[in-house]
């Protein structure tokens, strides 16, 4: 049960279903934009590279491309939250920070997603295997990611990540369990991004 508003400031409840006496509220949770990353491209000194890069769909279990918060014991069992609940499936939402991730970087031409109307050099793509609430002695919160890039000239992939890491929850509520995954999708994306400057920081002296 959720206690207080102790992370409102990371982890936003942006809206209440139900009416007066019609039952318990239903609380909802997104994803923020780390100050690092809104700050990374105002600096002007880093090097643009000349591509323009595409955001496609991230896969996912079913779980994962629903609104609710996934919880699990890290082997055969799942569940989830029936009154807590992400305001956008979390598929779009870590879909959403790598885009914005990339973009503030300032190290490229263009970021856009793949669903949009603009031509790009590359695509980036891949699939959200683990976004849930580990139960056990210590409450962690697993964000498992598995990213790979196309060369949309040639088809041939070209670059691969994966990042998976159990971040420790400070607390024991829902609010603090969602801080923690919004503190992981955050550091798998801020490595995804230094992952992508090495890959075409090394090809400029090909």
């Amino acid at each position: 049960m959720i206690r207080g508003a102790r992370w409102a400031a990371v982890a936003l409840a942006i809206g209440l279903l139900g009416g007066c006496g019609a039952g318990r509220p239903v609380k909802y949770f997104r994803l923020t934009v780390s100050p690092e990353a809104a700050q990374a491209g105002r600096t002007g000194k880093a090097e643009v590279f000349p591509v323009t890069l595409l955001v496609g769909s991230l896969t996912a279990s079913h779980l994962y491309r629903g609104d609710r918060i996934v919880y699990g014991n890290g082997h055969q069992q799942m569940g989830t939250y029936e009154y807590q609940r992400w305001a956008d499936p979390p598929t779009d939402m870590v879909e959403e920070l790598l885009l914005r991730s990339l973009r503030s970087s300032g190290r490229y031409r263009a970021v856009y997603y793949r669903r949009s109307n603009a031509q790009g050099d590359y695509e980036i793509h891949g699939r959200l295997q683990d976004f849930q609430e580990l139960t056990g002695s210590r409450l962690s919160a697993r964000v498992t990611l598995e990213l790979e890039m196309r060369d949309l000239k040639t088809g041939a992939t070209v670059w691969t990540h994966d990042y998976t890491k159990d971040e420790p929850v400070d607390g024991k509520d829902v609010l603090a369990v969602v801080a923690a995954l919004d503190r992981n999708a955050q550091a798998g994306a801020s490595e995804m991004v230094a992952s992508l400057e090495q890959y075409f920081a090394s090809r400029k002296d090909r």
